[in-house]
């Protein structure tokens, strides 16, 4: 679906997916801090109209928004900036419908109001971007809703072009010739984590890869590069559930970490 357009100058995307679980579940995982943070990106909320709400997307990448519209177990607005200050307000709503057979449809859309096209890539990103990030919630309300998480998140830039960086990440990883259902594991040298190919990349997502995870513990792993804003990001993002998943994520971390930093390190300041 493309960027959708109205009279009034407003501009807009929308994505839904068919997740398992009551709608209570289902919020508690779409709309409070502790629920989102176990299957997107760490984030924070007061749960509230007029509260915030703010997501963190690595070092000094926090993204607040305001709720502005607030009816638990059904829907929520929250309004924030596009990109850097100047740009346009856009309001993101997610909202919980509940269907036959325990199954429960969360859509998300996010408008805002141009009168230029200029930022229609960016709302075609992030309808883009979310998909994935779905098939990482439907998986956790499927398998580990209730269990507690401890996810490790890492982002690095890089200075080659998108293509080469997943050359660099993923093909260390072995994940340039897998294919889904196939059986996968770090390679040696690294933290041990293994488990099965859930997704490879196509089209527009050519460059990433999820894997459904057993060790270090039970969960999932996104790994990807993305063009950014005139940037190409590495982003590797572990979703670890249950008793072994804090002990594994704590020990795994710093290993992870210096792994990354080696192959994309932050460029020294001028």
């Amino acid at each position: 679906m493309s960027v959708q357009k109205d009279e009034s100058g407003r501009r807009s995307v929308r994505i839904e997916v068919e997740v398992p679980g009551t709608p209570e579940e289902v919020w508690r995982a779409i709309a409070t801090g502790p629920g989102i943070s176990c299957w997107f990106v760490p984030t924070r909320s007061e749960e509230r109209e007029g509260g915030q709400i703010v997501s963190n997307f690595g070092p000094g990448m926090d993204c607040p928004a305001t709720i502005t519209q607030w009816e638990a177990l059904k829907r929520f607005v929250a309004e924030g900036l596009m990109g850097p200050p100047g740009s346009p307000v856009v309001a993101t709503e997610w909202s919980v419908e509940a269907r036959a057979g325990g199954m429960c449809l969360v859509r998300v859309v996010h408008s805002l109001f141009a009168s230029t096209d200029d930022w229609d890539d960016q709302l075609n990103g992030l309808e883009q971007g979310w998909p994935m990030y779905f098939r990482i919630l439907r998986r956790y309300l499927e398998r580990f809703k209730g269990d507690p998480c401890s996810p490790m998140h890492f982002v690095c830039s890089s200075s080659e072009p998108e293509a080469r960086a997943w050359e660099m990440a993923g093909g260390e990883l072995g994940l340039l010739s897998v294919a889904s259902g196939q059986a996968w594991s770090a390679p040696a040298g690294l933290p041990r984590m293994a488990g099965e190919v859930d997704f490879v990349g196509k089209g527009s997502h050519k460059s990433t890869a999820l894997l459904r995870l057993d060790a270090p513990a039970p969960g999932t792993a996104y790994v990807g590069a993305f063009s950014c804003g005139g940037m190409v990001m590495v982003c590797m993002s572990v979703y670890l559930y249950g008793p072994e998943a804090e002990a594994a994520a704590r020990r795994d971390e710093p290993v992870w970490r210096k792994w990354l930093n080696d192959r994309f390190p932050t460029p020294a300041s001028e």
